[in-house]
């Protein structure tokens, strides 16, 4: 049985991921092709979305989007903004898309935006999206809708979170030595962090531990790894509000 949607309530979910030199946002390829002749009409980027279906709160729509897109359950998700504008669907191109693909759409459409973070290694492939990929937040291709306003926004309440919450072990593998961890830092925030103080710093964070492990199967020296644990933190946060490097 096919459920209704709301036809003028989405959400988006922009999808972050890091490789340990870039962060990246999950992205589908958009198409339209003319179909006598072949020609293509419209080809861009958009983020993951959908329509909320009737019986269905908006966490509930975008923890679905997610389990669609990356076969993943039980992810960091939070919601950051609502977008409203009347015109936000009306460029020609968006016009072209939703006349031909989803005529029973309405023109204003307010969607509901959240950003997640993820191991993008745990990704599993969308068998009904293949065009599905990886690109920089500092290389976006070209978007479809608002969709670079979204992602612009998305990653400006990363960077805040990022400061004072460790949200940014989401997007490491369960097991991470500590200049990926640098790396993820000076990435999302753009900037270059002085090494020793960085580990003066996270010495002090009981919540980061190292583990009697080193990396394998690593070309250079291999580095002990440390894994995060989200119960030391929930006991011993109040000694330490500040999560800013």
């Amino acid at each position: 049985m096919i459920r209704p949607i709301i036809n003028n309530v989405s959400v988006d979910c922009v999808i972050f991921g890091f490789d340990n030199t870039s962060l990246n946002v999950l992205l589908t390829k958009r198409e339209l092709t003319d179909p006598e002749s072949g020609e293509i009409l419209l080809q861009d980027y958009t983020m993951q979305g959908h329509h909320v279906l009737e019986d269905e709160n908006l966490d509930d729509a975008a923890k679905r989007v997610l389990k669609d897109k990356t076969g993943l359950e039980n992810i960091f998700l939070k919601q950051f903004h609502t977008f409203g504008d009347t015109d936000r669907l009306l460029k020609e191109k968006d016009q072209l898309w939703i006349k031909t693909k989803f005529p029973m759409v309405l023109n204003h459409v307010i969607t509901v935006a959240y950003y997640s973070l993820v191991d993008s290694a745990k990704i599993k492939p969308d068998q009904q999206h293949l065009d599905t990929k990886w690109f920089p937040v500092n290389e976006l291709p070209a978007l479809g809708f608002d969709h670079e306003r979204i992602i612009m926004m998305a990653l400006d309440y990363l960077r805040d979170e990022i400061r004072r919450e460790p949200i940014g072990f989401e997007l490491l593998p369960e097991k991470f030595t500590l200049t990926q961890l640098q790396n993820l830092y000076e990435v999302i925030l753009n900037t270059s962090l002085d090494r020793r103080n960085f580990r003066k710093k996270v010495a002090h964070m009981k919540y980061v531990i190292p583990l009697d492990e080193k990396q394998k199967g690593v070309a250079h020296k291999p580095a002990q790894v440390f894994i995060f644990s989200r119960d030391v933190y929930d006991r011993t946060k109040k000694e330490k509000l500040d999560f800013s490097i």
